[in-house]
């Protein structure tokens, strides 16, 4: 069965060229900075989280920007590895976060998207066959065949929603900036997001916005600097925000 595991989980990230021995105490005085036992100082993103989610779930991961949703989304994706804690996630995973991830720059959209059909385990024909169907859902004509590099962001959101809405995930991460496209794209992709919500067995979404908490979620998780601060029934986590 489907679900999310998350013990104990730490992620901290090192700052890079901090030499200067006064400056060095000053970060260390702040809550979020430490010195690890490679005499770095480092930024403790997420600390000591404990949560679980079960099937039939929708979570928001709200909060103030710095706060830790999008880093925390990331985490259950794969993208960082905890530096602690435990974390198992339980199901054929799809993320709406970042829509460059996982793309060449270099190469088209429809070659970006073959490639990412062959690594799914579809045939060649297969992987074709989605090309069309997400250059036709897109609506980018003919930018479909020349390198992503050249797309404006709005152009890689269209691709990359496309690309993550053909599947059928059983756990579905999504940042809310995914709901940001111009407004012509975002009307037609609505449904198929609702869709695609819908049939997921869980669902973790990072947002600020109320009235998409309600709409969509059932729980909500609120973070600050990193830390679960309120988790519990999103009409009452969210109420007075």
């Amino acid at each position: 069965m489907p679900h999310i595991a998350v013990e104990g989980v730490t992620i901290e990230f090192p700052l890079y060229h901090i030499g200067a021995r006064s400056l060095k105490k000053r970060l260390l005085a702040k809550s979020r900075l430490r010195q690890d036992e490679g005499n770095r100082v480092v930024v403790a993103a997420l600390r000591e989280l404990d949560f679980r989610i079960e099937a039939g779930e929708r979570v928001a991961l709200i909060g103030h920007n710095g706060a830790g949703k999008t880093t925390l989304l990331r985490t259950l994706a794969g993208v960082y590895q905890p530096v602690a804690g435990r974390l198992e996630v339980v199901g054929e995973i799809g993320s709406l976060i970042d829509p460059a991830a996982g793309m060449d720059q270099e190469s088209t959209g429809r070659e970006n998207i073959v490639l990412r059909g062959l690594f799914r385990g579809l045939s060649e024909a297969q992987s074709t066959a989605m090309a069309d169907a997400i250059g036709a859902f897109s609506d980018l004509g003919e930018f479909l065949d020349v390198p992503v590099r050249t797309y404006s962001a709005g152009m890689q959101v269209r691709l990359a929603f496309a690309m993550a809405t053909v599947m059928e995930p059983q756990v579905l991460l999504m940042d809310e900036w995914f709901l940001a496209g111009d407004a012509a794209f975002m009307q037609k992709a609505r449904e198929k997001l609702g869709e695609l919500v819908n049939d997921a067995d869980i669902l973790v979404l990072a947002t600020h916005d109320m009235a998409i908490v309600r709409e969509w979620c059932t729980r909500a998780i609120r973070l600050e600097a990193g830390r679960i601060v309120a988790d519990g029934p999103a009409e009452e986590v969210t109420r007075g925000m």
